[in-house]
């Protein structure tokens, strides 16, 4: 099934196939399910203008090439009970990221994690019910993970999400 080979191929290690190119016809079906993944095969076709076993084929390719790695819900974290978000930055002891990273995948609220390069190694957004959330999530839950060095927290005034729409 679809969701078996999504979660395959986002497995870690597993050697990655050379992305095919995608037509004009590919970047339209992943703009619109960026925007609906709920879309039905049906709206799909009529949309991008091919029959209904041409774009159930495109899609299953777009998920076994990797290209989709899965369907989920944006969901507004104010709307939601978080009325806190932030970035938290790390420095973590070197070469440490990817057991920093399963243990931040486990914090509640975390939404984000990236490993990047500059004058911090981990990028972290977090959404918490309320700024007392955020302080014990910050000071108690990653100040004490072994491997992080230090953090700062830029707490998240205002924020819009954006479609995952690369540019397609």
């Amino acid at each position: 099934m679809a969701a078996e080979r999504m979660a395959d191929s986002g497995r870690e290690g597993e050697a990655r196939r050379s992305a095919r190119s995608l037509d004009a016809i590919d970047r339209a079906i992943l703009r619109m399910l960026s925007t609906d993944g709920r879309a039905s095969i049906r709206s799909v076709a009529e949309r991008v203008h091919v029959s209904r076993a041409n774009a159930y084929a495109r899609i299953n390719r777009l998920i076994d090439d990797g290209v989709i790695r899965g369907f989920s819900t944006r969901i507004d974290p104010e709307r939601a009970g978080y009325g806190a978000s932030a970035y938290i930055t790390l420095k973590i002891v070197q070469n440490s990221w990817r057991a920093v990273r399963e243990q931040l995948r486990e914090l509640p609220g975390a939404a984000h994690i990236a490993l990047v390069s500059g004058d911090f190694d981990v990028l972290l957004l977090v959404h918490t019910e309320d700024n007392r959330a955020l302080r014990e999530l910050v000071l108690t839950r990653i100040q004490s993970i072994p491997e992080v060095l230090s953090t700062r927290t830029l707490l998240v005034f205002e924020e819009t999400d954006l479609s995952m729409d690369p540019g397609l």
